[in-house]
């Protein structure tokens, strides 16, 4: 039987493996939730992630576009037909 072995790295950056259908690693809290996306992260990264075009400066934090738009968080903006 093979015992799959976890590095030192995942151990002390609290990553672990999720279920089978899900892919690789996600970083979680410490109550084990996946982690969301920091507020502090820019608009234009979310823009070419996504193939979306909000309209606004590319430096904007996210926090600030969900703020101006109404949003509570990043699913709800993806799932709405802003930017498409």
């Amino acid at each position: 039987m093979k015992k799959k072995m976890t590095s030192i790295l995942d151990q002390h950056i609290g990553k672990a493996e999720d279920a089978k259908n899900m892919r690789g690693y996600r970083s979680r809290n410490q109550d084990g939730k996946l982690r969301g996306t920091r507020n502090d992260k820019r608009v234009d990264t979310i823009e070419k992630q996504y193939g979306r075009n909000f309209g606004v400066r590319g430096d904007m934090h996210l926090g600030t576009l969900l703020q101006k738009l109404g949003f509570e968080s990043v699913h709800a903006l993806i799932e709405s037909d802003v930017g498409k």
